[in-house]
């Protein structure tokens, strides 16, 4: 039985496409990545696998995707994975996992985007397509991603008390200031609409200096928008945020005032798991600290 990440190699993968989708046994399989909660093997040219093996709940986000997916990124203007088939659990490997299709291009915190207005535009077209009101069945967030903003305020407190703690805050009173702002902002009034809620750099893809694909779609659900406007702040280059905000739409002061505070909470995230990748600690991520502090910077400038 394949028990930790390390067990996962490129033959384990094969042995499960030859037992339940044969058809694709044959093609060439490589490491790609470990993400948060799954690693991915590249399939071939046009597909991938990916297998929990991090969190207590992948295997759940996975066959979330697997079902909601389908239903929302036809009309999406950025490439994205879609998954092709299910896997189902076995004695060998007892999770789910799925075949997905492979987008091509580097994660934005090993690659940032270089050209500004020209992303800010990319990113506004691609959530207007992708904030369409949500279904009655559509999921809630994992996290409280999407609710009320003040819901996660346990989250905001455990991560600036660590940051802080390791020297990564030098003003934590102006970062508290900001999520106070944030949350005090008059709640979202309009109708669910579908959300990614994992906008962060290392789930964009970018090729020429913009963005090109977006992936791990294992946290889609339904609520306010400003979760999902938090990325600006989090992907896009100074001075391109007022374009972002532009070529959205019309966004009122409240949803800007509960998106800066999403991304300040996602932002202290990251930067203590690049913290952590950067001191050699399980988990640690060490690209995701840089962009993490480049949007703390920009959130409480």
């Amino acid at each position: 039985m394949i028990r930790t990440a390390d067990e996962i190699t490129a033959e384990s993968v094969v042995a499960l496409l030859r037992e339940q989708h044969p058809d694709l046994a044959d093609l060439p399989v490589k490491f790609a990545a470990s993400g948060w909660d799954n690693q991915l093997w590249r399939l071939g040219e046009e597909l991938a696998v990916r297998l929990p093996w991090a969190t207590d709940d992948a295997s759940e986000l996975l066959l979330k995707e697997y079902s909601l997916v389908p239903r929302v990124a036809a009309d999406l203007p950025l490439r994205t994975t879609v998954p092709q088939r299910l896997g189902q659990p076995t004695e060998a490997f007892p999770h789910s996992w799925i075949v997905t299709t492979w987008v091509p291009g580097e994660p934005a915190d090993r690659a940032p985007v270089t050209c500004g207005d020209e992303a800010a535009d990319i990113l506004a077209a691609f959530l207007v397509a992708l904030h369409q009101p949500a279904p009655a069945d559509a999921p809630v967030g994992r996290h409280r991603r999407g609710g009320v903003l003040a819901d996660s305020a346990g989250g905001f407190d455990y991560f600036l008390g660590d940051a802080t703690e390791r020297g990564l805050i030098p003003d934590p009173d102006t970062v508290r200031e900001v999520w106070d702002d944030a949350v005090a902002a008059p709640a979202w009034t309009g109708p669910p609409v579908w959300l990614h809620a994992d906008l962060h750099p290392a789930n964009l893809l970018t090729s020429g200096g913009v963005f090109c694909g977006v992936i791990d779609f294992g946290d889609l659900c339904a609520g306010d928008p400003a979760c999902d406007l938090a990325s600006g702040w989090l992907l896009l280059p100074e001075g391109a945020l007022d374009r972002f905000h532009g070529g959205y739409g019309s966004v009122d002061e409240a949803t800007l005032r509960r998106a800066r505070g999403w991304a300040l909470l996602k932002a202290l995230a990251c930067l203590v798991i690049g913290d952590n990748g950067d001191r050699g600690l399980p988990g640690g991520k060490p690209t995701w600290g840089l962009p993490a502090k480049a949007a703390l910077r920009r959130l409480v400038a």
